[in-house]
């Protein structure tokens, strides 16, 4: 049984020699395209280095079909989507880097995986879960991205509260000023209160002035 490699729109077929490579290192050769799926049926392979390329799209899903993997590296690439559960089957791996790539959702859970320093997810800004962070929201996002959807919304709240003061102290100036504007009789009226009220303020001011006065006199 052969193995057939689809790489850039190109696809070869190995005898089952490439079954018995032990190591991969093809890291820092602007390779483009996403990773082959069927790079997973090298079972033997413990080496595996991508490292340094082009590469996009996702992570093979049967990518811990490889279960004697003991390094593996495919950082500083465009990869996205999540890290396969079947990663948690690589009880052997010993070296991981899947650092500066586009990666999100939670780091599945598996003795290996946890226990990697959290530099080797690092740059990988839609991620989460131990060991990089202590855990993820319901829905898999990072906190970063619960704190800016917290931020987004009060910015919102803010800027929807100033629109509704500014347009009811417009509307409510408008609704005075026009109607002072434009009926004479409740103009009269409204210059006739504030008169009124000067003048009652005036001799309030000036009474309680006279009572003061009186009393010190005593």
């Amino acid at each position: 049984m052969g193995v057939e490699l689809v790489w850039k729109g190109i696809e070869r077929e190995f005898g089952n020699n490439l079954l018995q490579v032990r190591s991969i290192d093809i890291s820092s050769n602007s390779l483009v395209d996403e990773i082959p799926e069927s790079i997973t049926s090298m079972e033997k392979l413990t080496s595996l280095n991508l490292s340094g390329n082009n590469l996009i799209g996702k992570v093979p899903e049967n990518f811990g079909n490889m279960k004697m993997l003991e390094s593996l590296d495919l950082s500083r690439n465009q990869i996205s989507g999540g890290i396969p559960a079947s990663f948690s089957k690589l009880n052997f791996l010993s070296v991981l880097d899947l650092s500066h790539n586009n990666l999100s959702g939670r780091i599945p859970l598996g003795t290996q995986l946890q226990s990697f320093n959290a530099t080797v997810y690092m740059g990988n800004f839609g991620l989460c879960g131990p060991p990089l962070t202590p855990n993820c929201s319901e829905n898999g996002t990072t906190q970063a991205d619960d704190d800016m959807k917290e931020d987004d919304n009060d910015g919102l709240i803010s800027l929807g509260f100033f629109i509704s003061a500014v347009l009811g102290f417009v509307s409510g100036f408008w609704i005075v000023c026009g109607s002072l504007l434009l009926k004479s009789s409740w103009r009269y009226a409204y210059f006739k209160f504030l008169d009124d009220s000067r003048d009652w303020i005036h001799v309030k001011t000036a009474v309680y002035k006279e009572k003061m006065q009186r009393r010190l006199q005593r």
